[in-house]
C-alpha cells in the first residue's frame, strides 16, 4: 500500500526540510500498517530556494518528488498537480509550514479502517489570526452554506486524507477556476471531521492577505452558487414594480390634487441609486462572464518547469 503525500508550496524554503523531518517521525507507524510512503512537493514558483531545499532531499531519499511550475499558478493548481502526479492507495494534502500537524496521521487512518472515504480536519480556534480576518471568514462560510447546496465547514483546512476514489474524483472536475473546499465537498463520499486547535506557522509568514481571501471568497461564490444571479433579477424586478407604482402615485398627485412633482434633488437621488444598484447586478454577471470567459479558453492549470 502506498500514501501520497501532496505538499503545495510557494517561498517555504525553510519548512521544506522542517515538514520532511517531522513528517519521518511517523516512520514507525508507517512500517506497522505496511504503508510505503512518497512525498510530492509542489513548488508553485518560489522566488526562493525551495525548488533547490527539495532537490537535496530528492538526492537523500527518491521517495522525495519535486514539481516545479514555470510560474506562479496559485495553490489550486498546486494542489491538482499533486494529485495526478500521485500514484498512492491513499493520498493526504498537507501544508509545508507544519501548520497541518503529521502528528494526526495515524488517527486519521484510523478512521479510514472504519469506513470513511475521507478523514478531513477542521480548526477550533482561530489563534494567530486577526480578529477582523477571522469575523469575516467566519461570516463567509455563513454566506456560502445558505447559498450554496455544497457543504463547507467553517474552519475546514486542506488537510485531507482521502481513499484512491475520492482523489479520482476531485479529478475528474478538471475546471479552470478551482475552489478546493468546494471541490471535496461537492465530490461527496463519507468524510469524518477532526477538530484541533489551530498551530503558528514553523517560519516565515502566510502568504494569503486580506485581499486575496477576498478574491478567493469571490471565487468560491461564483463556483458553487447561481443566487447571486437570482438576486440580481430579483432586484431588477422589484426596482421596476416600485417605478411603476411611484408613477401611478405622482400622476394621481398632478391631476387630482395639483401637487406639483418635486424638483431635481429627488430624481437626482433615484437616478443615483437606480443606477448603483443597476451597475451592481451588471458586477454580478460580469464575475459569472469573466469565470465563463476564462473556462472556456481551456487553457492548461499550471505548466511544469521541472520534475523529479
Amino acid at each position: 500500500m502506498l500514501l501520497s503525500v501532496v505538499v503545495p508550496c510557494y517561498n517555504e524554503e525553510e519548512n521544506v526540510p522542517a515538514f520532511y523531518e517531522e513528517f519521518l517521525k511517523n516512520t514507525p507507524f508507517f512500517e506497522s500498517e505496511g504503508l510505503e510512503f512518497e512525498i510530492i512537493y509542489v513548488d508553485d514558483g518560489s522566488k526562493d530556494a525551495t525548488a533547490g531545499q527539495v532537490r537535496r532531499l530528492h538526492e537523500r531519499d527518491s521517495r522525495v518528488h519535486l514539481i516545479s511550475f514555470s510560474r506562479n499558478f496559485g495553490k489550486e493548481a498546486g494542489i491538482y498537480a499533486g494529485f495526478q502526479k500521485a500514484k498512492g492507495d491513499y493520498v493526504v494534502m498537507m501544508d509545508a509550514d507544519l501548520q497541518d500537524p503529521p502528528s494526526l496521521l495515524p488517527e486519521m487512518f484510523s478512521w479510514l479502517k472504519k469506513g470513511y472515504d475521507s478523514v478531513a480536519t477542521r480548526r477550533v480556534t482561530r489563534k494567530g489570526e486577526p480578529p477582523i480576518r477571522s469575523f469575516f471568514a467566519r461570516m463567509f462560510y455563513k454566506l456560502m452554506n445558505r447559498i450554496s447546496k455544497t457543504e463547507i465547514v467553517d474552519g475546514a483546512r486542506d488537510y485531507r486524507l482521502m481513499t484512491r476514489q475520492v482523489v479520482d474524483g476531485i479529478l475528474a472536475m478538471c475546471e479552470y477556476n478551482r475552489f478546493t473546499k468546494g471541490i471535496f465537498g461537492w465530490v461527496g463520499y463519507e468524510t469524518k471531521w477532526l477538530e484541533y486547535e489551530n498551530v503558528e506557522r514553523a517560519h516565515g509568514k502566510t502568504k494569503f492577505n486580506f485581499w486575496k481571501l477576498f478574491l478567493y471568497s469571490l471565487d468560491g461564490i461564483t463556483a458553487f452558487s447561481t443566487v447571486p444571479l437570482a438576486i440580481s433579477s430579483v432586484m431588477g424586478v422589484l426596482f421596476c414594480l416600485c417605478a411603476f407604482i411611484a408613477i401611478i402615485v405622482l400622476i394621481i398627485k398632478n391631476l387630482i390634487y395639483h401637487d406639483p412633482v418635486a424638483g431635481w434633488p429627488s430624481l437626482v437621488c433615484i437616478v443615483l441609486l437606480v443606477s448603483g444598484v443597476q451597475l451592481f447586478c451588471v458586477g454580478i454577471l460580469g464575475q459569472y462572464l469573466a469565470k465563463t470567459y476564462l473556462e472556456v479558453k481551456h487553457r492548461p492549470i499550471y505548466l511544469v518547469k521541472e520534475e523529479l
